[in-house]
């Protein structure tokens, strides 16, 4: 079992769950983090620090937002690591209660 970012985070991206990863499992895009299942411990200390619960073990993410675990996986080989917390974008808290956000996603490497 590994752990998967999912469709809340998107234009979010909140960094506490960075934090207090132990095996620094995160990889940062422009406006949405992914944790890279080859890495990823299993620990869930990441869960309770996210402010928008966007983090599922990877047999609980919801049905709808099955494709996330691939595109963690794809992802996570693509954007860097990401072992520091850092600030939100400045409208992230506007965008916390947003619903339907996947096609927002920007999956360019450039920050």
């Amino acid at each position: 079992m590994t752990y998967v970012v999912t469709e809340p985070c998107i234009r979010c991206r909140y960094t506490e769950c960075v934090e207090v990863c132990p095996v620094d499992c995160f990889h940062a895009g422009p406006n949405f983090l992914v944790i890279d299942p080859a890495e990823c411990i299993d620990c869930a200390v990441c869960v309770a620090q996210c402010p928008v619960e966007a983090i599922y073990p990877d047999d609980e993410v919801p049905a709808q937002q099955s494709d996330f675990i691939a595109l963690n996986a794809r992802l996570a080989q693509q954007w860097p690591v990401i072992k520091a917390h850092e600030p939100p974008p400045d409208d992230a808290d506007a965008w916390a209660e947003v619903d339907d956000k996947r096609a927002l996603l920007k999956e360019s490497p450039t920050r």
